[in-house]
């Protein structure tokens, strides 16, 4: 129908002619409320937003000595961590004499991610830059 036909049609239930598709030939028109559009288009828009999971990156530090328990327990904060969905930053940092021994801290970090691997896959591998070793660790997808 004519846009002059549609206009008086939604003049007459009190409601908007809003284009659809306007590039189209004719064009695609629809009879609605456009306030009532909008404001359900918002809507929709936050509760988008508000339902998207922002994960964190959260830290765990390590030192070159550390014994087997304390390994461990630090392992099942990350695994936690992971679970939740976040990355773990695990971290090293050499004092002294240490950063003669990188290779040391590195075997830490592998034994480290041995106790994780099952929550956890490696996004970057355990790198020394300067006095720190650092790892990255992901959840599992």
């Amino acid at each position: 129908m004519s846009a002059v036909q549609a206009n008086k049609i939604a003049d007459e239930k009190n409601l908007d002619l809003v284009k659809i598709s306007p590039t189209a030939n004719p064009p695609v028109c629809k009879i609605m409320d456009y306030g009532k559009f909008r404001f359900d288009t918002a809507k929709k828009e936050k509760d988008a937003r508000k339902n998207q999971k922002t994960s964190e990156m959260k830290e765990v530090w390590l030192s070159m000595t550390i014994d087997t328990h304390d390994l461990e327990t630090k392992a099942k904060q990350a695994a936690k961590f992971l679970k939740n969905g976040d990355k773990v930053k695990v971290s090293i940092r050499m004092r002294g004499r240490q950063q003669a021994h990188a290779a040391l801290g590195v075997e830490v970090m592998n034994e480290f991610f041995a106790l994780v691997q099952n929550d956890g896959e490696m996004n970057k591998k355990p790198l020394t830059e300067g006095r720190n070793i650092i790892m990255i660790l992901q959840p599992k997808k």
